[in-house]
């Protein structure tokens, strides 16, 4: 997996789990790269880590790249979730940007989206890529102390609970990595029963 964020790491553990896969991180195999996120997509970004990280390592690698498109925010923070804030904001700070930005809009406008776009690629490049979102509303207030990112603040009426409130098992069945990682699996198991 092209991250060394162990919450993705131990999403990604669960949701990839079959018979004879190791997932590792870059830090375990010694890769130390820093990859510029410079893409205008998440598919363009998740290409970028998953073919550098590829070539550096020289195994099969996936990245993700994901965020969060809240529609009274024109989409924002989107592309730029994990840094909305400055590079240096932790979890909770952008967090609160984000209620702060919606300060004063009624549940009912407060519609978000979560999207995952994942690529698996080869040392020779990228070969397949998925992607998912889950539909939810960013809550007024943070609730829950599971998961990581805004899932304390995305909450999702099907189950009257934010993300960080679901158990693992819910999240692992529902979430836009989980519907990412179910596709990028289909695909990649339908590519090697071809090969």
């Amino acid at each position: 997996m092209a991250t060394n964020n162990q919450g993705k790491l131990r999403e990604f553990e669960a949701l990839l789990a079959f018979p004879g896969l190791i997932i590792t991180s870059p830090g375990a195999e010694q890769v130390y790269l820093r990859v510029e996120e410079t893409g205008r997509t998440y598919a363009e970004n998740a290409r970028l880590k998953a073919t550098a990280y590829a070539r550096a390592s020289g195994l099969l690698t996936v990245a993700d790249d994901s965020g969060l498109e809240v529609d009274a925010l024109g989409g924002r923070p989107g592309l730029q979730s994990a840094r909305f804030g400055g590079p240096h904001a932790s979890d909770h700070n952008r967090i609160l940007i984000l209620l702060r930005l919606l300060a004063g809009v009624p549940l009912p406008e407060r519609t978000a989206r979560f999207r995952a776009v994942l690529v698996l690629a080869h040392p020779q490049g990228p070969i397949i890529q998925a992607e998912g979102t889950c539909e939810g509303i960013i809550a007024f207030a943070p609730r829950g102390r599971r998961g990581f990112g805004y899932d304390p603040v995305f909450y999702l009426p099907a189950f009257d609970r934010t993300m960080a409130q679901l158990p693992q098992s819910i999240k692992n069945r529902i979430s836009h990595r989980a519907l990412a990682a179910r596709k990028l699996r289909r695909m990649a198991g339908a590519l090697l029963r071809t090969n």
